[in-house]
């Protein structure tokens, strides 16, 4: 290994390394807003709907709930289903959004599918901040696209992740497929 790559990366440990930049706001907490997620006003799944949707990264719509990419996604296509409403168990949610919800998933799973060609997705969640909620405040549904090949050598052998996509021409390929 030559010094200058010894210096960018500190001791050779045998990854190699693809800089994701963005990720460290998320792994720090810095993008989290000092009252925390527990209340709307910090919520970004509260904010979202009400922002532009390419800024916001919303790719559709409903009554009860929408669709937003995860801007730290697993893989490309990484959707999260969120009611509008600030409700943070899955008991609490009504019967229209459950209803609502679970035709979002089913709809994402579709479009993911026709657009990328899935193999597969992870359906779940997190149900409070022990279970690996991020934002436990705030309920949301993953949708993760998933692929024979994503974890094919590079992943394993390279120890490395490739996420292949732009959120945004994610988002824009999303939204135009989804029915309206």
């Amino acid at each position: 290994m030559d010094a200058a790559r010894q210096v960018d990366t500190g001791e050779p440990d045998g990854f190699e390394r693809l800089w994701a930049p963005y990720r460290m706001a998320y792994v720090t907490g810095e993008d989290e807003p000092a009252e925390g997620y527990a209340e709307p006003s910090g919520c970004p799944f509260c904010q979202a709907p009400g922002a532009d949707d390419a800024d916001s990264l919303v790719v559709a719509r409903g009554d009860l709930v929408y669709a937003v990419l995860n801007r730290y996604p697993y893989n490309p296509g990484h959707l999260l289903i969120c009611p509008y409403r600030h409700v943070g168990d899955f008991t609490e949610i009504t019967d229209a959004e459950t209803a609502e919800l679970t035709a979002f998933t089913k709809t994402a799973m579709r479009v993911i599918r026709e657009i990328s060609r899935a193999h597969g997705f992870n359906l779940g969640m997190n149900q409070g901040s022990v279970a690996g909620a991020g934002i436990a405040a705030h309920l949301h549904q993953h949708v993760v696209p998933r692929w024979g090949s994503d974890a094919n050598f590079f992943t394993v052998i390279g120890r490395t992740k490739v996420l292949p996509q732009l959120l945004s021409d994610s988002r824009v390929m999303l939204a135009k497929a989804w029915p309206s």
